[in-house]
């Protein structure tokens, strides 16, 4: 889906927002919202998919890190010296229902920015739990700026929401593996 706004304001209706600002991924996981919250904080690395198409580290040995709070931060630690990459900053905190983040690319200024918000939605049942993952603000990186690897804007989207398509499909195993199902 190709819509949003960045800046955690109330979004925009889809008439009004940036061509190409956003990515939406969403996947059902068999567990209640309040473990799909914990696994997707609490147990990031090891569904974080490896490699350096997700991970600063690349093949070299890392591990993925979400610390619990507003202000906290989504790292990656490196290495024998523990060096620490950040990608983000906990905007919002919600257990079980919400998470977003100011989302920072290792190749961005300081002044450049995105957001991702991740919403855990139960199920009538209440024994699973949509899981969404929406990438907004991509609008206001500029078009030759080397995150976009040289892609026009939907080709670049296209490209973003099927990187956080692998993530969803690999939490989706790990919370089947911790679930059961």
């Amino acid at each position: 889906m190709i819509d949003g706004e960045p800046g955690g304001s109330a979004p925009r209706p889809a008439s009004e927002r940036p061509r190409g600002d956003q990515v939406r991924v969403s996947v059902r996981v068999r567990v209640p919202s309040d473990e799909a919250f914990r696994l997707f904080t609490e147990e990031i690395d090891p569904w974080w998919r490896r490699g350096l198409k997700f991970r600063a580290s690349g093949a070299n040995p890392g591990v993925m890190h979400l610390e619990p709070r507003v202000g906290g931060r989504l790292y990656e630690e490196i290495g024998e010296r523990r060096t620490q990459v950040a990608f983000g900053t906990v905007l919002v905190w919600e257990p079980p229902e919400r998470l977003v983040l100011e989302w920072r690319n290792v190749n961005f200024t300081e002044d450049e920015r995105t957001e991702v918000e991740v919403e855990f939605v139960p199920t009538a049942g209440g024994d699973a739990t949509l899981v969404t993952v929406t990438h907004r603000g991509w609008s206001a990186i500029r078009p030759d700026h080397p995150v976009r690897h040289g892609l026009k804007v939907d080709a670049f989207i296209h490209m973003t929401g099927m990187r956080w398509n692998d993530l969803m499909v690999s939490f989706r195993e790990r919370a089947a593996e911790a679930g059961g199902g």
